[in-house]
């Protein structure tokens, strides 16, 4: 393998029925930055039917290049199919770098590329980066537990690939002016080539409002208690136009949906005003919402590290605390 031969940064444009996951405009964003470091451009990789205006708006949100290969038979994610038509083009244009999103498909993706095409894949990061002596691809993960923070790098095979998770970064603002260079081809792949066949997909109806793009988010840890100790939580999340998350104690004891998980195994959010309610306040679950802009802690114990973590910390119970937040909130509204 000569290195020399791979430039460009790649990222997998995933969607869903014909619309785009936003982890895609996401990595798009950072892999803009990252191939002006290494002084090339940025392509984004769309499969799929019927999807040019998707392939127009990949452009519009920064992308240099999009790729879009087409066929029915890529109208919905099969692991055989997308990991074949990727790998393909891989061979054949040899791209530097590929991001994927961290998304249920990515996660099955990634390693179905990175071993069909031997080489390594850093999972779940949170930090992308260049190194400026090497130019290599730096990898940002939690290991041991969250415990620590490991930069890896994959020096000697390419394409350097990471599934990255959604939230971590920002998009670039939309330019409609911003026309890309698209190219769209018919995808090499039959039906033989697939071993698994869609008949159907069926979506599980949920009222749940997507975390990650929430502005105002009340979350509920251990010290919650029980599930009906979120229906003051709920009522605060209502008023504020905003959703109530939890962390993985909450999940895991059934008082939240999984969906609604904040933390390094659950979403990382950046909304306005962060309301952690009972929560400890460890690692794992400071890595998924540290960055929001304002942060409000309300915990019995005042030396939880949440209460460190918080720009506000309120030393009492959540029970006493809510409901004079709700009441004031609606002598402001009247």
């Amino acid at each position: 393998m000569n290195i020399a031969d791979y430039k460009g940064v790649w990222v997998f444009a995933e969607q869903r029925d014909g619309k785009l996951q936003k982890v895609a405009l996401e990595l798009i964003g950072k892999g803009k930055e990252l191939a002006d470091k290494l002084g090339t451009e940025v392509t984004a990789l769309l499969l799929g039917s019927e999807a040019d205006d998707i392939a127009k708006e990949l452009a519009a949100y920064g992308a240099d290049k999009v790729i879009y290969a087409d066929s029915p038979l890529l109208k919905h994610y099969t692991t055989d199919g997308y990991a074949k038509v990727i790998c393909d083009l891989v061979q054949a244009r040899k791209p530097e770098a590929i991001l994927v999103g961290a998304t249920y498909i990515g996660r099955d993706l990634g390693p179905r590329v990175s071993a069909r095409l031997s080489t390594g894949l850093t999972a779940d990061c949170t930090g992308l980066d260049i190194d400026p002596e090497t130019k290599h691809l730096q990898m940002t993960r939690p290991a041991f537990g969250g415990n620590l923070m490991a930069t890896i790098e994959c020096a000697a095979n390419r394409p350097q690939m990471s599934t990255v998770r959604p939230g971590v970064f920002e998009k670039l603002q939309k330019d409609a002016s911003r026309k890309g260079e698209i190219e769209k081809i018919s995808a090499d792949i039959k039906a033989s080539d697939i071993r698994v066949k869609v008949d159907e997909v069926v979506k599980i109806a949920k009222d749940i409002m997507d975390i990650g793009e929430a502005q105002f988010i009340v979350s509920g840890g251990r010290g919650i208690g029980s599930k009906e100790g979120f229906a003051p939580l709920k009522e605060l999340a209502d008023l504020l136009g905003g959703t109530v998350a939890g962390s993985r104690a909450a999940v895991e004891n059934g008082w939240v949906d999984k969906a609604c998980q904040v933390g390094q195994t659950g979403q990382t959010v950046k909304p306005i005003v962060y309301i952690a309610c009972g929560i400890s306040g460890a690692i794992q679950h400071l890595a998924g919402m540290q960055d929001s802009d304002y942060i409000i802690a309300i915990n019995k114990d005042e030396g939880a590290a949440i209460m460190k973590a918080a720009d506000l910390a309120i030393v009492g119970d959540y029970k006493k605390v809510i409901p004079e937040m709700v009441a004031e909130i609606k002598a402001l509204n009247n």
